[in-house]
């Protein structure tokens, strides 16, 4: 058990300009994050379209971090150069602040997640993070399956916030989804007749090289996102303030 907390922002780029400026930084930005005081672990993510298709979307893209604590983070965004320069070339910042639940298998031959001490049973949310190498020799057969096994996705009422990001584009993929309620979660996971289909499809044909399954508490989210309301239990208390006296 520990402190670390897990940080996802997500960066929306509305101009060509900034979309070019954010590609480069898919490479850019390492040097400067690994020197960053109190981070365990990174990944630049990439984004596909809606519903997991892997033709990449260069208007959105990701930043997984992996926290000692709380404080260490919020130096970060409050302080750091490199998370201003992402603030003013974008035009819209989401970040989900995230304690681990469990965690199962290897992410770049490590598990970088530990399980938080301090998990809240009066918060209903929970957040997965999905992410897998896939076999070359299993990309086409992969692909092929994922609109039938994302369709017990769409308009689903629980699940309140998805993206497919990735740290290159077909080959190593991830997803990232917010969800009302754990025992939502749960049905789709285990009574989803497309996704069961597609665990026992995982299983049978190997088609990873490397996985792993991530539940995460979500406990605050800031920031805004189009079409996207932020719960009110995850409303960061400081910009509910500001809203009130604006």
């Amino acid at each position: 058990m520990s402190q670390q907390i897990t940080t996802l922002t997500f960066f929306k780029y509305s101009q060509l300009s900034t979309q070019l400026w954010a590609f480069s930084m898919m490479q850019f930005a390492k040097k400067p994050l690994r020197k960053v005081e109190g981070i365990q672990f990174y990944k630049l993510l990439g984004s596909g379209k809606e519903h997991f298709d892997p033709k990449p979307d260069f208007t959105v893209y990701g930043l997984l971090q992996v926290w000692d604590s709380l404080s260490a983070a919020q130096a970060y965004f409050k302080n750091h150069p490199l998370h201003q320069r992402y603030l003013k070339n974008s035009s819209h910042q989401l970040c989900f602040y995230l304690k681990n639940i469990k965690s199962h298998g290897q992410w770049s031959a490590q598990n970088p997640f530990e399980s938080h001490e301090q998990i809240d049973d009066n918060n209903p949310y929970i957040a997965v993070i999905t992410r897998a190498t896939i076999k070359l020799s299993m990309l086409k057969k992969f692909w092929d399956y994922v609109p039938t096994s994302q369709l017990d996705l769409i308009n689903n009422p629980h699940l309140l916030f998805t993206a497919g990001v990735g740290e290159r584009p077909v080959t190593q993929m991830a997803t990232f989804s917010l969800w009302d309620d754990k025992n939502a979660l749960r049905k789709f996971a285990y009574r989803g007749q497309n996704h069961r289909h597609a665990v026992q499809q995982t299983q049978a044909l190997q088609w990873y090289k490397e996985e792993m399954f991530n539940r995460f508490q979500p406990y605050k989210i800031t920031g805004s996102w189009p079409g996207f309301e932020i719960p009110e239990l995850l409303q960061d208390p400081a910009e509910k303030t500001f809203n009130k006296g604006h």
